[in-house]
Protein backbone atom coordinates (compact mmCIF):
# COMPACT_ATOMS: atom_id res chain seq x y z
CA UNK A 1 0.00 0.00 0.00
CA UNK A 2 0.90 3.52 -0.63
CA UNK A 3 2.37 5.06 2.14
CA UNK A 4 0.11 7.31 4.29
CA UNK A 5 -0.15 11.35 3.04
CA UNK A 6 1.16 10.55 -0.47
CA UNK A 7 -0.69 11.94 -3.04
CA UNK A 8 -0.60 11.22 -7.01
CA UNK A 9 -1.71 12.42 -9.73
CA UNK A 10 -1.22 11.27 -13.36
CA UNK A 11 -2.14 14.17 -16.40
CA UNK A 12 -2.22 12.26 -19.11
CA UNK A 13 -2.53 14.73 -22.11
CA UNK A 14 -2.09 14.00 -26.03
CA UNK A 15 1.31 14.81 -26.45
CA UNK A 16 2.58 14.52 -22.82
CA UNK A 17 2.13 12.79 -19.76
CA UNK A 18 2.88 14.46 -16.70
CA UNK A 19 3.43 12.45 -12.92
CA UNK A 20 3.77 14.66 -9.79
CA UNK A 21 3.93 12.72 -6.65
CA UNK A 22 3.38 14.62 -3.29
CA UNK A 23 3.23 14.52 0.30
CA UNK A 24 1.34 15.99 3.05
CA UNK A 25 3.16 16.59 6.33
CA UNK A 26 1.49 14.93 9.10
CA UNK A 27 3.69 17.31 11.46
CA UNK A 28 2.99 20.82 9.93
CA UNK A 29 0.61 23.28 11.54
CA UNK A 30 -0.29 24.04 7.92
CA UNK A 31 -0.68 21.05 6.42
CA UNK A 32 2.29 21.67 3.69
CA UNK A 33 2.51 19.59 0.75
CA UNK A 34 5.37 19.15 -0.49
CA UNK A 35 6.32 17.39 -3.85
CA UNK A 36 8.72 14.41 -3.95
CA UNK A 37 9.04 13.02 -8.03
CA UNK A 38 7.87 14.96 -11.02
CA UNK A 39 7.97 12.64 -14.30
CA UNK A 40 7.26 13.63 -17.49
CA UNK A 41 7.40 11.81 -21.04
CA UNK A 42 6.00 12.20 -24.68
CA UNK A 43 2.73 11.18 -25.05
CA UNK A 44 1.81 8.93 -28.23
CA UNK A 45 -1.07 6.38 -28.45
CA UNK A 46 -3.46 9.44 -28.20
CA UNK A 47 -5.28 11.84 -30.09
CA UNK A 48 -7.31 14.75 -29.04
CA UNK A 49 -7.61 13.48 -25.50
CA UNK A 50 -8.94 9.79 -26.57
CA UNK A 51 -6.52 6.40 -26.30
CA UNK A 52 -5.87 5.23 -30.26
CA UNK A 53 -3.14 2.90 -29.39
CA UNK A 54 -3.59 1.34 -25.31
CA UNK A 55 0.05 -0.48 -26.09
CA UNK A 56 1.44 2.62 -26.70
CA UNK A 57 0.06 4.99 -24.55
CA UNK A 58 1.08 2.10 -21.78
CA UNK A 59 4.90 2.63 -22.49
CA UNK A 60 4.37 5.99 -22.51
CA UNK A 61 2.88 6.49 -19.20
CA UNK A 62 5.60 3.86 -17.56
CA UNK A 63 8.07 5.95 -18.38
CA UNK A 64 6.55 8.73 -16.81
CA UNK A 65 5.90 6.74 -13.59
CA UNK A 66 9.22 5.27 -13.62
CA UNK A 67 11.07 8.88 -13.92
CA UNK A 68 8.58 9.97 -10.47
CA UNK A 69 9.33 6.86 -8.87
CA UNK A 70 12.65 7.05 -8.71
CA UNK A 71 13.14 10.58 -8.28
CA UNK A 72 10.74 10.06 -5.44
CA UNK A 73 11.55 6.90 -3.96
CA UNK A 74 8.28 5.81 -3.62
CA UNK A 75 6.08 3.45 -5.72
CA UNK A 76 2.73 4.62 -6.97
CA UNK A 77 0.07 2.73 -6.68
CA UNK A 78 -2.66 4.82 -6.75
CA UNK A 79 -3.30 8.14 -8.59
CA UNK A 80 -6.18 10.83 -9.35
CA UNK A 81 -6.15 10.67 -13.41
CA UNK A 82 -7.17 13.74 -15.42
CA UNK A 83 -9.92 12.65 -18.33
CA UNK A 84 -9.93 15.23 -21.48
CA UNK A 85 -11.45 15.21 -24.87
CA UNK A 86 -13.78 16.17 -27.12
CA UNK A 87 -16.22 13.32 -26.24
CA UNK A 88 -17.29 15.17 -23.51
CA UNK A 89 -19.93 17.13 -23.62
CA UNK A 90 -21.70 20.02 -20.71
CA UNK A 91 -25.64 19.35 -20.03
CA UNK A 92 -27.70 21.55 -17.69
CA UNK A 93 -29.63 19.40 -15.64
CA UNK A 94 -32.65 20.16 -12.94
CA UNK A 95 -34.21 17.88 -10.32
CA UNK A 96 -37.41 18.49 -8.01
CA UNK A 97 -38.16 16.62 -4.77
CA UNK A 98 -40.89 16.81 -1.85
CA UNK A 99 -38.56 17.31 1.18
CA UNK A 100 -38.80 14.03 3.18
CA UNK A 101 -38.89 15.52 7.17
CA UNK A 102 -42.26 16.11 9.00
CA UNK A 103 -41.17 19.83 9.85
CA UNK A 104 -39.44 20.50 6.41
CA UNK A 105 -36.16 20.66 7.82
CA UNK A 106 -33.56 20.03 4.71
CA UNK A 107 -31.02 17.30 5.62
CA UNK A 108 -27.99 15.39 3.58
CA UNK A 109 -30.11 12.90 2.56
CA UNK A 110 -32.53 15.42 0.65
CA UNK A 111 -29.64 16.88 -1.42
CA UNK A 112 -28.08 13.45 -2.28
CA UNK A 113 -31.94 12.83 -3.56
CA UNK A 114 -32.43 15.94 -5.03
CA UNK A 115 -29.37 14.98 -7.02
CA UNK A 116 -30.15 11.70 -7.77
CA UNK A 117 -33.34 13.39 -9.38
CA UNK A 118 -31.11 15.37 -11.37
CA UNK A 119 -29.16 12.39 -12.89
CA UNK A 120 -32.21 10.50 -13.59
CA UNK A 121 -32.00 11.29 -17.36
CA UNK A 122 -31.94 9.31 -20.37
CA UNK A 123 -27.96 8.67 -21.89
CA UNK A 124 -27.58 6.75 -25.19
CA UNK A 125 -25.99 3.33 -23.50
CA UNK A 126 -22.49 4.51 -24.53
CA UNK A 127 -22.67 8.00 -23.24
CA UNK A 128 -22.13 8.30 -19.04
CA UNK A 129 -21.93 11.23 -16.83
CA UNK A 130 -18.38 11.93 -15.14
CA UNK A 131 -19.32 15.09 -13.39
CA UNK A 132 -22.63 16.69 -11.55
CA UNK A 133 -22.00 20.20 -10.13
CA UNK A 134 -25.05 21.58 -8.33
CA UNK A 135 -24.64 25.48 -9.27
CA UNK A 136 -28.34 26.54 -7.64
CA UNK A 137 -30.62 25.26 -5.08
CA UNK A 138 -34.27 26.45 -5.01
CA UNK A 139 -36.36 25.85 -2.01
CA UNK A 140 -40.14 26.79 -2.44
CA UNK A 141 -39.35 29.33 -4.97
CA UNK A 142 -36.24 30.70 -2.94
CA UNK A 143 -33.32 30.48 -5.47
CA UNK A 144 -29.63 31.30 -5.73
CA UNK A 145 -28.73 28.95 -1.91
CA UNK A 146 -25.35 27.12 -2.35
CA UNK A 147 -26.16 25.14 0.81
CA UNK A 148 -29.53 24.00 1.47
CA UNK A 149 -29.00 21.72 4.29
CA UNK A 150 -30.41 23.16 7.37
CA UNK A 151 -33.04 25.60 6.20
CA UNK A 152 -37.09 24.71 6.14
CA UNK A 153 -39.29 23.69 2.84
CA UNK A 154 -41.71 21.84 1.26
CA UNK A 155 -39.90 21.56 -2.01
CA UNK A 156 -36.11 21.23 -2.91
CA UNK A 157 -34.97 22.04 -6.53
CA UNK A 158 -31.60 22.24 -7.82
CA UNK A 159 -30.09 22.99 -10.90
CA UNK A 160 -26.90 21.07 -11.64
CA UNK A 161 -24.08 21.12 -14.53
CA UNK A 162 -22.80 17.89 -15.45
CA UNK A 163 -20.40 16.90 -17.63
CA UNK A 164 -21.19 13.83 -19.75
CA UNK A 165 -18.51 11.60 -21.55
CA UNK A 166 -18.30 8.84 -24.16
CA UNK A 167 -17.82 5.25 -21.54
CA UNK A 168 -15.46 3.65 -24.78
CA UNK A 169 -13.26 6.83 -24.46
CA UNK A 170 -13.46 6.44 -20.42
CA UNK A 171 -12.98 3.05 -20.37
CA UNK A 172 -9.78 2.56 -22.61
CA UNK A 173 -8.63 5.39 -20.49
CA UNK A 174 -9.01 3.11 -17.99
CA UNK A 175 -7.53 0.85 -19.07
CA UNK A 176 -4.35 2.37 -20.06
CA UNK A 177 -3.54 3.50 -16.15
CA UNK A 178 -4.66 0.41 -14.59
CA UNK A 179 -2.26 -1.86 -17.15
CA UNK A 180 0.60 0.53 -15.88
CA UNK A 181 0.08 -0.85 -12.71
CA UNK A 182 -1.87 2.09 -10.90
CA UNK A 183 -5.34 2.05 -9.25
CA UNK A 184 -7.86 5.11 -9.96
CA UNK A 185 -9.05 6.76 -7.35
CA UNK A 186 -10.96 9.69 -8.84
CA UNK A 187 -10.93 11.16 -12.66
CA UNK A 188 -10.83 14.49 -12.57
CA UNK A 189 -12.31 17.02 -16.23
CA UNK A 190 -8.68 18.66 -16.81
CA UNK A 191 -10.10 22.25 -16.46
CA UNK A 192 -11.77 21.71 -13.14
CA UNK A 193 -8.23 20.09 -11.88
CA UNK A 194 -6.35 23.21 -13.66
CA UNK A 195 -8.98 25.50 -11.68
CA UNK A 196 -7.88 23.76 -8.73
CA UNK A 197 -4.50 25.13 -9.32
CA UNK A 198 -4.65 28.86 -10.40
CA UNK A 199 -8.44 30.11 -9.90
CA UNK A 200 -8.51 32.40 -6.92
CA UNK A 201 -11.67 32.34 -5.25
CA UNK A 202 -12.36 36.31 -5.67
CA UNK A 203 -11.44 35.81 -9.66
CA UNK A 204 -14.76 32.67 -9.69
CA UNK A 205 -16.60 35.37 -7.43
CA UNK A 206 -16.60 38.39 -9.98
CA UNK A 207 -16.35 36.13 -13.28
CA UNK A 208 -13.58 34.14 -15.03
CA UNK A 209 -12.83 32.23 -17.81
CA UNK A 210 -10.37 29.25 -17.48
CA UNK A 211 -8.44 28.44 -20.93
CA UNK A 212 -6.57 25.65 -21.26
CA UNK A 213 -4.12 24.92 -24.14
CA UNK A 214 -3.24 21.78 -24.64
CA UNK A 215 -2.02 20.03 -27.90
CA UNK A 216 -4.48 18.13 -29.30
CA UNK A 217 -7.63 19.56 -27.61
CA UNK A 218 -8.40 23.29 -25.60
CA UNK A 219 -10.62 22.99 -22.37
CA UNK A 220 -12.20 26.31 -20.68
CA UNK A 221 -14.55 27.00 -17.46
CA UNK A 222 -16.31 29.69 -16.67
CA UNK A 223 -16.86 30.66 -13.36
CA UNK A 224 -18.99 33.81 -11.96
CA UNK A 225 -20.42 34.36 -8.13
CA UNK A 226 -18.67 31.12 -7.66
CA UNK A 227 -20.23 28.78 -9.24
CA UNK A 228 -19.10 27.06 -12.42
CA UNK A 229 -21.19 28.41 -15.19
CA UNK A 230 -19.87 26.90 -18.33
CA UNK A 231 -17.35 24.11 -19.77
CA UNK A 232 -16.18 23.00 -23.18
CA UNK A 233 -13.79 21.27 -24.74
CA UNK A 234 -12.61 22.40 -28.59
CA UNK A 235 -11.03 20.26 -30.82
CA UNK A 236 -8.09 22.55 -31.87
CA UNK A 237 -5.15 22.69 -29.68
CA UNK A 238 -1.54 23.45 -30.42
CA UNK A 239 -0.63 20.52 -32.26
CA UNK A 240 -2.57 22.27 -35.29
CA UNK A 241 -0.26 25.32 -35.33
CA UNK A 242 2.44 22.79 -36.32
CA UNK A 243 0.69 21.22 -38.76
CA UNK A 244 -0.46 24.46 -40.24
CA UNK A 245 3.48 25.45 -40.56
CA UNK A 246 4.33 22.02 -41.99
CA UNK A 247 1.64 22.52 -44.79
CA UNK A 248 2.16 26.53 -45.28
CA UNK A 249 6.18 25.59 -45.43
CA UNK A 250 5.98 22.40 -46.74
CA UNK A 251 8.10 20.67 -44.66
CA UNK A 252 7.56 18.07 -41.95
CA UNK A 253 5.97 17.73 -38.79
CA UNK A 254 9.28 17.59 -36.85
CA UNK A 255 10.68 20.51 -38.13
CA UNK A 256 7.95 22.95 -37.89
CA UNK A 257 7.72 22.00 -34.16
CA UNK A 258 11.13 23.10 -33.76
CA UNK A 259 10.48 26.05 -35.58
CA UNK A 260 7.00 26.74 -33.63
CA UNK A 261 9.28 26.15 -30.60
CA UNK A 262 11.92 28.22 -31.13
CA UNK A 263 10.91 31.28 -33.51
CA UNK A 264 7.04 31.35 -33.49
CA UNK A 265 4.57 34.07 -31.69
CA UNK A 266 1.93 35.82 -32.19
CA UNK A 267 2.20 38.64 -33.04
CA UNK A 268 2.65 39.55 -36.66
CA UNK A 269 3.11 43.36 -35.89
CA UNK A 270 6.83 44.98 -36.28
CA UNK A 271 8.37 42.06 -38.08
CA UNK A 272 9.86 42.79 -41.33
CA UNK A 273 8.99 40.89 -44.37
CA UNK A 274 13.05 40.59 -44.71
CA UNK A 275 13.39 38.82 -41.24
CA UNK A 276 14.11 35.20 -42.17
CA UNK A 277 14.82 32.00 -39.98
CA UNK A 278 17.46 29.46 -41.29
CA UNK A 279 16.44 25.89 -40.56
CA UNK A 280 17.64 22.29 -41.51
CA UNK A 281 15.57 20.93 -44.20
CA UNK A 282 14.09 17.83 -45.01
CA UNK A 283 17.19 16.89 -47.74
CA UNK A 284 19.67 18.03 -44.96
CA UNK A 285 20.29 21.34 -46.72
CA UNK A 286 19.86 24.67 -44.48
CA UNK A 287 16.91 26.60 -46.02
CA UNK A 288 15.71 30.48 -45.13
CA UNK A 289 11.80 30.94 -43.98
CA UNK A 290 9.99 33.80 -43.48
CA UNK A 291 9.56 34.33 -39.85
CA UNK A 292 6.81 36.90 -40.89
CA UNK A 293 4.80 34.07 -42.55
CA UNK A 294 5.24 31.92 -39.65
CA UNK A 295 4.12 34.45 -37.54
CA UNK A 296 1.15 34.93 -39.64
CA UNK A 297 0.61 31.03 -39.84
CA UNK A 298 0.27 31.00 -35.81
CA UNK A 299 -1.18 34.19 -35.85
CA UNK A 300 -4.38 32.64 -38.35
CA UNK A 301 -4.60 29.30 -35.89
CA UNK A 302 -5.11 31.01 -32.63
CA UNK A 303 -7.63 33.51 -34.14
CA UNK A 304 -9.39 30.93 -34.76
CA UNK A 305 -9.20 29.29 -31.50
CA UNK A 306 -10.23 31.92 -29.68
CA UNK A 307 -13.18 33.20 -32.24
CA UNK A 308 -14.46 29.47 -31.20
CA UNK A 309 -13.62 30.66 -27.64
CA UNK A 310 -15.56 33.89 -27.28
CA UNK A 311 -18.66 32.05 -29.34
CA UNK A 312 -19.28 29.98 -26.43
CA UNK A 313 -18.90 32.92 -24.35
CA UNK A 314 -21.79 33.88 -26.20
CA UNK A 315 -23.98 31.20 -26.00
CA UNK A 316 -23.95 32.21 -22.52
CA UNK A 317 -23.66 35.64 -22.26
CA UNK A 318 -20.28 36.24 -20.96
CA UNK A 319 -18.57 37.33 -24.36
CA UNK A 320 -16.58 40.93 -23.19
CA UNK A 321 -18.46 40.85 -19.77
CA UNK A 322 -16.12 38.64 -17.25
CA UNK A 323 -14.35 41.20 -14.80
CA UNK A 324 -11.48 38.73 -13.93
CA UNK A 325 -10.86 38.25 -17.87
CA UNK A 326 -9.16 35.08 -19.02
CA UNK A 327 -6.65 32.66 -17.15
CA UNK A 328 -4.28 30.50 -19.79
CA UNK A 329 -3.18 27.10 -18.48
CA UNK A 330 -1.56 24.08 -20.66
CA UNK A 331 1.45 24.39 -22.95
CA UNK A 332 0.09 26.03 -25.69
CA UNK A 333 -0.20 29.36 -23.23
CA UNK A 334 4.03 29.60 -23.94
CA UNK A 335 3.58 30.58 -27.33
CA UNK A 336 4.81 34.10 -27.83
CA UNK A 337 3.08 36.95 -28.40
CA UNK A 338 -0.46 34.93 -27.22
CA UNK A 339 -1.42 37.16 -24.45
CA UNK A 340 -1.92 40.36 -26.83
CA UNK A 341 -3.56 38.44 -29.19
CA UNK A 342 -6.01 36.78 -26.45
CA UNK A 343 -6.87 40.36 -25.59
CA UNK A 344 -7.63 41.92 -28.57
CA UNK A 345 -9.65 38.70 -29.81
CA UNK A 346 -11.30 38.08 -26.46
CA UNK A 347 -11.73 42.02 -25.05
CA UNK A 348 -10.60 40.49 -21.78
CA UNK A 349 -7.52 41.19 -19.63
CA UNK A 350 -5.39 38.34 -19.67
CA UNK A 351 -2.67 36.42 -18.06
CA UNK A 352 -0.66 33.07 -18.07
CA UNK A 353 -1.78 30.98 -14.84
CA UNK A 354 1.06 29.46 -12.97
CA UNK A 355 0.08 26.79 -10.48
CA UNK A 356 0.19 27.21 -6.64
CA UNK A 357 3.96 27.11 -5.28
CA UNK A 358 4.36 23.87 -3.27
CA UNK A 359 7.29 23.08 -1.12
CA UNK A 360 10.15 20.32 -2.78
CA UNK A 361 10.55 20.35 -6.31
CA UNK A 362 8.03 23.30 -7.25
CA UNK A 363 10.58 24.72 -9.74
CA UNK A 364 9.90 21.79 -11.83
CA UNK A 365 5.67 22.28 -12.06
CA UNK A 366 5.59 26.32 -11.70
CA UNK A 367 4.73 26.48 -15.38
CA UNK A 368 1.51 26.07 -17.09
CA UNK A 369 1.76 23.13 -18.09
CA UNK A 370 1.84 21.25 -14.85
CA UNK A 371 -1.48 23.27 -13.73
CA UNK A 372 -3.87 20.37 -14.15
CA UNK A 373 -1.58 18.15 -12.38
CA UNK A 374 -0.83 20.39 -9.51
CA UNK A 375 -4.97 20.62 -9.50
CA UNK A 376 -5.18 16.99 -9.27
CA UNK A 377 -3.04 16.82 -6.05
CA UNK A 378 -5.60 19.77 -4.37
CA UNK A 379 -8.07 17.74 -5.50
CA UNK A 380 -6.69 14.68 -3.60
CA UNK A 381 -5.85 16.80 -0.53
CA UNK A 382 -9.23 17.97 -0.42
CA UNK A 383 -10.99 14.71 -0.98
CA UNK A 384 -9.07 13.66 2.05
CA UNK A 385 -9.88 16.64 4.17
CA UNK A 386 -13.26 16.10 3.48
CA UNK A 387 -13.27 12.09 4.61
CA UNK A 388 -11.53 13.23 7.68
CA UNK A 389 -13.84 15.75 8.16
CA UNK A 390 -16.77 13.30 7.83
CA UNK A 391 -15.79 10.96 10.06
CA UNK A 392 -14.84 12.78 13.02
CA UNK A 393 -18.40 14.51 12.73
CA UNK A 394 -19.58 11.06 12.82
CA UNK A 395 -21.78 11.22 9.78
CA UNK A 396 -23.89 8.89 8.18
CA UNK A 397 -22.18 6.95 5.78
CA UNK A 398 -23.26 7.20 2.28
CA UNK A 399 -21.19 5.97 0.19
CA UNK A 400 -20.72 5.41 -3.88
CA UNK A 401 -21.44 7.61 -6.23
CA UNK A 402 -24.07 9.85 -4.42
CA UNK A 403 -20.65 10.44 -1.86
CA UNK A 404 -18.06 11.35 -4.32
CA UNK A 405 -20.68 13.88 -5.99
CA UNK A 406 -21.09 15.41 -2.64
CA UNK A 407 -17.74 15.95 -2.10
CA UNK A 408 -17.18 17.04 -5.96
CA UNK A 409 -19.57 20.03 -5.30
CA UNK A 410 -17.77 21.32 -2.02
CA UNK A 411 -14.76 21.71 -3.87
CA UNK A 412 -16.16 24.28 -5.42
CA UNK A 413 -17.84 26.39 -2.84
CA UNK A 414 -16.75 28.94 -0.83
Amino acid sequence: MNRPHIYTAIDIGSSAVRVVVAQKNPQSEDGEVKILGVGKAVMSGMQKGVVTDVEEAVACLGTALDVAERISGIPVEKAVVSVNGAHLVSQELRGVIAISRADGEITPDDVDRVINAAQAISLPPNREIMHILPQNYIVDGQEHIQDSVGMTGVRLEVEAHAIVGSSPAIKNLTKVVNQSGVHIDEFVFAPLAAALAVLEKRQKELGVVLIDLGAGTTSLAVYEENILLHTSVLPVGASHITNDIAIGLRTSIEIAEAIKLSHGTATVEGISQSDMIVVEGQDGEQESISRKEVAEIISDRLDELFSHVDRELKNIGRSGLLPAGVILTGGGAYMDGIVELAKKRLRLPVRIGHPKKLAGLSDQTDGPEFAVAIGLIAFALDQEGKEVSHKSLSLPDISGTVQKLRDWTKSFLP
